[in-house]
C-alpha cells in the first residue's frame, strides 16, 4: 500500500529533563537523580511517531537559530520527517520545556513548563502557500502551542480542500465553534475535554455527555483519551471503548499521548477501522511510557508489531499493513 502523506503544523520543544524521587516544593532546593535532555514538542513528537510507523510526514513549525533549534530539526530528520516547511528565526530562541519527573515506589508523574519562543512566531503569511499546497497530504495534524490563529488558518484551508484534520487541544485554550466545524478529529485528554464543553468529564456517564457536546460543536469524530483507562471514541457509526495497554514500568509519560496521537493518525491513513486503529495506538503508547525522554521513547512500526505479537493480539495480520 501506498504510504500516506502526512502534514503536521506545530511545536518543537527542546524538553531539559530532571528526574527526582519527589517534587520540588516552593522556596525548598533537592538534590536529583538524572538530568538528561530531549527533542520534543507535541507537533515534533507526533510527526516523528507517525514517520517511524510507516507514514510520509512532513513537518510545519518554527525554531531559533540556536544549538537547540539546530538539534531538533536533525532529531527529525533522523527519522525520516521531510523539514523542508521547518521556519527558522535570529529574533527569540528556540522553544524549551522544563519537564519534572518524580519517580517513586508510588509511581511516576510529571509536571511541564514550556517557554514558547520561536513557536509563537509564526505568521499567516508564512503559512498562505498551504492554501493550495495543503491538497497534497491525507491528513494534517495540529495542536495548541502555536498560535491559533496559524491553527485557523490552516485548519479552514484544509476543510476548504477536504483534507481530514486532526486537531490535539493541548494545552488547553479557548476554542471558537468556527474552529471546532472545521476539525474532522478532535483528541482532547478528559481536562481538556472539560475545558471545552464546560463540566467535569471524570466518568464513562461524563464523558459520553462530552462526546455529545463536542459532535453538537460540528466535529465529526471525537477521541478522548483517559490515560490507564484507555480511550473513548465515537463518530457517526456509534461509540467505542478502547482498553489501554499494561505497562510493566513507567518510566516517563511525558510522550505518551502524542505517541498515541501519531498512532492513531497513521493507522487511520492506512485504512484501519477506528477501533483498530485505537487498539494500535494503545499498544504504541505503552511502549512509549515504559522509556525515557520524548523522541526517544517513541517506537518502530516493528516494535509495535512485535510488542502487539507478544500481548497474543487477535488478528494480528490485519495490522501487517502498517509493515
Amino acid at each position: 500500500m501506498k504510504k500516506p502523506k502526512i502534514l503536521v503544523v506545530g511545536s518543537f520543544v527542546m524538553d531539559l529533563i530532571v528526574r527526582s524521587k519527589r517534587f520540588v516544593n516552593a522556596g525548598e532546593t533537592i538534590l536529583g537523580d538524572d538530568y538528561n535532555t530531549a527533542s520534543g514538542g507535541k507537533g515534533a513528537n507526533q510527526a516523528v511517531q507517525a514517520a517511524l510507523l510507516g507514514a510520509n510526514v512532513s513537518m510545519l513549525g518554527k525554531v531559533g537559530e540556536d544549538a537547540f533549534g539546530k538539534e531538533m530539526v536533525e532529531s527529525l530528520n533522523k527519522a525520516g520527517v521531510d523539514t523542508s516547511m521547518v521556519l527558522k528565526t535570529n529574533k527569540v530562541s528556540s522553544a524549551i520545556g522544563n519537564v519534572q519527573i518524580q519517580s517513586n515506589e508510588q509511581g511516576t508523574q510529571n509536571r511541564i513548563v514550556v517557554v514558547s519562543g520561536a513557536n509563537m512566531t509564526i505568521t499567516p503569511e508564512e503559512v498562505a502557500f498551504l492554501k493550495e499546497d495543503i491538497s497534497n497530504f491525507d491528513m494534517v495534524i495540529m495542536q495548541l502551542e502555536i498560535p491559533m490563529e496559524i491553527n485557523e488558518i490552516v485548519a479552514e484551508y484544509a476543510y476548504n480542500k477536504g483534507v481530514p484534520v486532526m486537531l490535539n487541544p493541548a494545552p488547553s485554550a479557548p476554542l471558537s465553534d468556527k474552529f471546532l466545524s472545521h476539525l474532522t478529529y478532535i483528541s482532547p485528554n478528559e481536562h481538556e475535554a472539560a475545558d471545552i464543553v464546560g463540566f467535569p468529564v471524570t466518568d464513562d456517564e461524563s464523558c459520553l455527555k462530552a462526546l455529545k457536546a463536542l459532535h453538537d460543536k460540528g466535529v465529526k469524530k471525537v477521541l478522548i483519551t483517559r490515560g490507564s483507562d484507555g480511550a473513548v471514541y465515537s463518530d457517526e457509526n456509534g461509540i467505542i471503548f478502547s482498553s489501554s495497554v499494561k505497562c510493566e514500568k513507567v518510566l516517563d509519560p511525558t510522550a505518551a499521548g502524542d505517541s498515541f496521537i501519531g498512532a492513531f493518525c497513521t493507522a487511520t491513513c492506512y485504512g484501519l477501522t477506528a477501533e483498530d486503529a485505537l487498539k494500535f495506538a494503545n499498544h504504541t503508547a505503552s511502549i512509549t511510557v515504559s522509556r525515557l525522554g520524548a523522541q526517544p521513547s517513541l517506537p518502530t512500526v516493528a516494535e509495535v508489531l512485535d510488542f502487539m505479537k507478544s500481548k497474543n493480539v487477535e488478528n494480528i495480520e490485519k495490522f501487517l499493513v502498517l509493515e
